[in-house]
């Protein structure tokens, strides 16, 4: 009787083991898909001035016809204890791209950030939260990356486009951080980071303009706001570009903002 009972337990223990290595090997040849947003709603995130955040970059395309980018962004995630910053360096710096791309039917996986907002408001659609090797994330858009992506300054002074219905709100009183383009067009920061110069912090904004090299034409300044201004993505689609410290502003023209600063 024991051995009997004894040998059916072998088999079964046996039996879920197979499975479990089947099962195992099945999720290895069948990555999952990038979070593409169909899943989002309307979402307004409040305070975000001086807040920390990160993204990851789901990257599709091949790099000879172009590439995209859905992206997740951790605001008002990961750290209950401590809003002001969403992106704990405890479970940031351990996510390696090489083991979230196993997981997923992308060409690769990129890292953004950290990085810290400069605006105060984001209306946007939103993904439902997901969880990415610990970290948690929402939809938040899908931008088109230059031929130049991932080079070290590669995209600098190169407007590109992001694929999101967002509205972004700066308030009165506070200071906004304005590239401005050989068409004098005002381009509003809506983060920086350390990435590229460890020393950037948000009161360094205000004499940035001592250690930028713009590109020909490209100039910076601050102003401090009389009033609200708001900056809206147009038709699903807005216009961003970097400067050399990868720092991200939005193109300020006049159906995209309340006014120009």
């Amino acid at each position: 009787m024991k051995n009997r009972i004894f040998n059916q337990l072998t088999t079964a223990i046996s039996t879920i083991t197979v499975v479990g290595i089947i099962a195992a090997g099945a999720a290895l040849a069948d990555p999952l898909p990038a979070p593409d947003g169909a899943d989002a709603k309307r979402q307004k995130f409040e305070s975000l001035r001086g807040v920390r955040y990160c993204e990851l970059f789901f990257i599709t395309g091949d790099p000879k016809t172009g590439l995209t980018a859905n992206f997740v962004n951790t605001s008002a995630l990961n750290n209950s204890a401590d809003p002001k910053d969403t992106c704990p360096p405890a479970i940031w710096d351990k996510i390696t791209p090489d083991s979230l791309k196993s997981q997923y039917k992308v060409a690769g996986i990129f890292k953004n950030g950290p990085r810290w907002w400069v605006n105060d408001v984001v209306d946007i659609p939103a993904g439902a939260v997901g969880t990415y090797d610990n970290l948690e994330g929402r939809w938040f858009g899908k931008v088109d990356l230059p031929k130049t992506f991932g080079k070290p300054g590669g995209t600098a002074y190169k407007p590109t486009t992001v694929g999101r219905k967002s509205v972004m709100q700066f308030n009165k009183g506070e200071p906004v951080y304005i590239l401005d383009d050989p068409d004098g067009m005002p381009w509003v920061m809506q983060a920086f980071t350390t990435k590229v110069n460890p020393k950037m912090t948000y009161d360094g904004l205000m004499t940035l303009a001592e250690t930028l090299k713009p590109a020909e034409g490209w100039s910076y300044r601050v102003k401090i706001l009389d009033e609200p201004l708001t900056i809206q993505a147009v038709d699903g689609v807005a216009r961003i570009v970097q400067d050399e410290f990868e720092g991200t502003y939005n193109a300020c023209f006049d159906t995209a903002c309340s006014f120009k600063p």
